[in-house]
């Protein structure tokens, strides 16, 4: 009986031996099919990275309408056709700038937002616009390339569109806020055409945003005051009008957040 129970253990212990090493082979196995993969992606998406930089240069010295996909390829020394194997067309190319830059620049004013007290709407809204007009500075071909000319023939896709509505949205987040809280008298906006006061309550419900159509009216204002004011400084427009363009936007700031009623 000794004996068949020893036997009966070895065999244990060779099935037991044998599955540990199969699945210690099954795992480095797998482990060496997966460490090309991630070789391959960690490559990829430095290659990536690389065309997105070219293609910033190329924005600055050609401008968004010039980009060229073999310019690039011929920048980075790779083959014409590899770089459709990262982007497989130049609006694809372009259409990841657009979105690179919309989330720079959200990022850039929620970060800066952020750093507010909650309670101060005020503060809260110019130091968004602030922030907006900073980073413009910073990168002022990538701002242009989201607010300033169209690219012929280009249409961006739905993809930017979440990313394009990062500022406006801290913006109007402001102006709910205020629009809520009993202690504001609001704006003083009452009076708008018919079919203006009927699109505006129509895209608040649309994007359930609650908001009154002045308010809303108010805030599309602000935002295009933001964006117009740093598209005439970036193009020259102040030159012999305004020397002082940090004074005179923060000056448009804080006349837009009165109007808000903040």
């Amino acid at each position: 009986m000794l004996t068949v129970w020893c036997i009966a253990l070895a065999i244990t212990r060779a099935v037991l031996s044998f599955l540990a090493t199969a699945l210690h082979f099954g795992n480095n196995e797998r482990m060496a099919d997966n460490a090309p993969t991630t070789a391959r992606a960690r490559v990829r998406a430095e290659m990536t990275a690389e065309i997105l930089n070219v293609a910033r240069s190329q924005l600055a010295e050609v401008g968004a309408a010039a980009l060229s996909m073999r310019a690039i390829t011929r920048e980075l020394g790779m083959a014409s056709s590899a770089i459709y194997r990262y982007f497989p067309s130049r609006d694809a190319l372009i259409t990841q700038l657009i979105i690179d830059a919309y989330n720079s620049i959200g990022e850039a004013a929620e970060h800066a937002e952020q750093t507010v007290e909650r309670g101060d709407l005020k503060l809260r809204f110019t130091t968004v616009g602030r922030a907006v007009r900073d980073w413009a500075l910073r990168n002022p071909h990538e701002y242009m390339l989201i607010y300033g000319t169209p690219i012929p023939g280009y249409e961006a896709p739905e993809d930017t569109i979440v990313p394009a509505t990062r500022v406006s949205t801290l913006l109007l987040t402001v102006g709910i806020e205020a629009a809520i809280d009993p202690t504001r008298t609001g704006s003083g906006v009452i009076d708008m055409p018919d079919s203006v006061r009927a699109d505006l309550e129509e895209t608040s419900v649309r994007l359930g945003m609650g908001l009154p159509a002045p308010t809303l009216m108010l805030g599309l204002m602000s935002w295009s005051l933001i964006i117009g004011t740093i598209s005439h400084e970036m193009y020259g427009h102040f030159n012999n009008v305004v020397d002082d363009n940090a004074a005179y936007f923060d000056h448009m700031l804080t006349i837009t957040a009165q109007q808000l009623g903040l």
